[in-house]
């Protein structure tokens, strides 16, 4: 057993991490004993790193709380975890195509700049400019603005 700031000093996350996972109901926030310190087991600390890697490939807190459901469900089955990872890659390859397309899109924009001359007559806030004109509702090639 041992305190918060030893867990979080072995799983390499800070005092806070530990705390905001107890938060988000992703660990256990262990009972404090009359007069002294919570206590931990050692499994809390191979829960934070799971839930660490988890985070390092992409999966959100909601989904990652849900992989944790299905390791503990007797009922469920590798498949099930398998589908999420696929729905993670999906969602991966799909913002990978946005990415792609907004670096095109900014490419082409700043390929006509020489970066000379005043800012009325930058070409790159010109097209901006044009293509806010062009977008309508907060919408543009069917992507929501953020």
């Amino acid at each position: 057993m041992m305190t918060i700031g030893q867990l979080a000093s072995e799983a390499g996350v800070n005092v806070e991490t530990v705390r905001f996972y107890e938060r988000k109901g992703l660990i256990d926030q262990p009972a404090r004993p009359r007069g002294g310190y919570r206590r931990y087991d050692p499994q809390t600390g191979r829960r934070i790193r799971f839930i660490r890697e988890a985070q390092e490939l992409g999966f959100s807190l909601v989904e990652i709380r849900q992989l944790l459901a299905l390791r503990v469900d007797p009922r469920t089955s590798c498949l099930e975890v398998k589908g999420a990872a696929e729905a993670k890659i999906g969602s991966i390859d799909e913002k990978i195509a946005a990415l792609k397309k907004m670096r095109k899109a900014l490419l082409e924009i700043t390929s006509t700049c020489s970066g000379e001359g005043p800012t009325t007559e930058c070409p790159i806030l010109d097209a901006l400019d044009r293509a806010a004109t062009k977008t309508k509702g907060g919408e543009k090639d069917g992507i929501q603005e953020r």
